[in-house]
């Protein structure tokens, strides 16, 4: 069911009337020609789920200038989990677009401009326009500074300059005047590069002598060795988080306020792959088995389904809906198989097929991914045999399933024989939901995948 553009009326100042103060309203004659008319009225960006703090502008269904009806889809936006058809609740015309498409806008800030009439689009893009000047205006200065850092360019330290510590004895080279120096000095200065011009003498009058190049040398080499070479930075990529990527992360820092803990068990899994290849045929999967099993296994035990939200109470939650994690692209969702205790495995595997296409269209409606009250995530299609998963925030437990493999093990006369079995680890709120609740819970699952003629029924 496609959501309702929330709009608010702006009033035109010239059609508004004051009542005096301290007249009573029953003393005031206010005709028809004298009431409020809303002329223009503001689009807000709406809020999709109770997670949602903006949305992105996928794409705008109409135009500037369009004539709208009631009910009628305006714009596509990205929340923080699907795309969306966005409707009117109002009939007028698309008067002026304010956030264009790709952008992101706050929950409950404008992204349009409805006129009621055609008449009145011109004062509705005034409107538009005198908003985003002084939006302008005032993020002005902020671009500046976030921009000068970029402009900074590196700073390379030039070599310093040779500089040559002599006695203070005046130099034989003065002001352009004849280099004094031993026959030896010259000819050491020659093999090793050094302009005496520059060497102050240590000798009789300034004279230059060997020990005075050899110094010289030694302090231009020490100069070389202290120059800073500038650093080579390797080029990196920053990627903006996605508006999915915004919630998950959202949603995993809200994680950590939960006092977890986990429990592991391990389940045989044979009964359950030959009944999964006698229905595969007839479109069942996996997923619809395992979440059929959870569902069965938490009607015995409410309190795995219950969830704490204010850290006060608890809520048993009356249906037991299965939300599964699902990859999609930039991202994960969680679609919900509600009352899956109740629903026929047939069913409950036509249903999933359809969420997962819906998933992956981003196309799923707030309640098909928001009303999950236990998760099941699985990665043994990837050959992970176990792992742990973070507890969604808003409910009580969240159970890791990995791969079924074949393993080794002690049959209960005393042999040893080969059985298919998986490892599942549940996290759970730890405020609600106890080690012994776990423990039984997952005793109850494992009775039911081990011997699942229940499942089908």
């Amino acid at each position: 069911m496609a959501h309702l553009l929330q709009t608010t009326f702006l009033p035109s100042c010239n059609n508004l009337r004051l009542t005096p103060p301290n007249i009573p309203s029953t003393w005031l004659n206010i005709s028809k020609d004298h009431r409020v008319h809303a002329k223009i009225r503001e689009i807000f960006m709406p809020a999709l789920s109770s997670t949602m703090t903006e949305g992105k502008i996928v794409s705008w269904v109409k135009s500037e200038g369009d004539k709208l009806s009631k009910g009628e889809s305006v714009v596509v936006v990205e929340s923080d989990k699907a795309d969306m058809d966005v409707e009117t609740f109002y009939d007028g015309y698309l008067a002026a677009i304010m956030v264009d498409e790709g952008a992101v806008a706050a929950v409950g800030s404008a992204i349009a401009l409805l006129a009621e009439s055609e008449a009145e689009i011109q004062e509705a893009k005034a409107k538009a326009n005198s908003s985003s000047s002084s939006s302008t205006a005032i993020a002005a200065p902020e671009a500046v500074r976030t921009e000068s850092p970029e402009q900074e360019q590196p700073v390379v330290v030039a070599p310093a300059p040779v500089v040559v510590v002599g006695s203070a004895v005046h130099p034989a080279s003065e002001g352009g005047k004849r280099v004094v120096a031993s026959p030896f000095a010259k000819k050491l200065a020659k093999e090793l590069k050094v302009e005496l011009a520059g060497v102050a003498g240590s000798g009789p009058m300034g004279r230059i002598v060997a020990k005075d190049v050899e110094r010289a040398v030694a302090t231009s080499s020490a100069s070389k060795q202290t120059t800073v070479e500038p650093a080579v930075v390797a080029p990196v990529t920053v990627v903006p988080f996605t508006t999915m990527q915004s919630a998950v992360s959202r949603n995993m820092v809200d994680s950590l306020a939960v006092p977890t803990f986990r429990v592991g068990y391990t389940i045989t899994t044979d009964a359950l792959e030959a009944l999964y290849k006698k229905i595969k045929s007839k479109g069942v999967t996996m997923t619809a088995l395992l979440a059929k099993a959870t569902a069965l296994a938490l009607v015995k035990h409410h309190v795995v389904n219950s969830s704490c939200r204010d850290g006060k109470s608890f809520t048993y939650n009356s249906s037991i809906n299965i939300a599964v994690a699902v990859a999609v692209d930039g991202g994960l969702i969680t679609p919900v198989l509600q009352d899956a205790d109740k629903v026929d495995i047939y069913s409950l595997s036509r249903k999933w097929k359809e969420l997962t296409d819906k998933a992956r269209a981003k196309q799923l409606q707030p309640q098909e991914y928001n009303t999950g009250t236990f998760t099941l995530s699985n990665l043994g299609m990837f050959g992970v045999d176990r792992f742990d998963a973070i507890l969604p925030p808003g409910t009580g437990a969240i159970m890791a399933v990995g791969a079924s493999q074949p393993r080794v093990v002690a049959t209960k006369d005393g042999r040893i024989g080969m059985k298919n079995q998986m490892q599942v680890n549940v996290t759970a709120d730890h405020r609600v939901i106890y080690g012994a609740d776990l423990a039984s819970f997952l005793q109850t699952l494992a009775k039911i995948i081990e011997d699942p003629k229940d499942l089908t029924y």
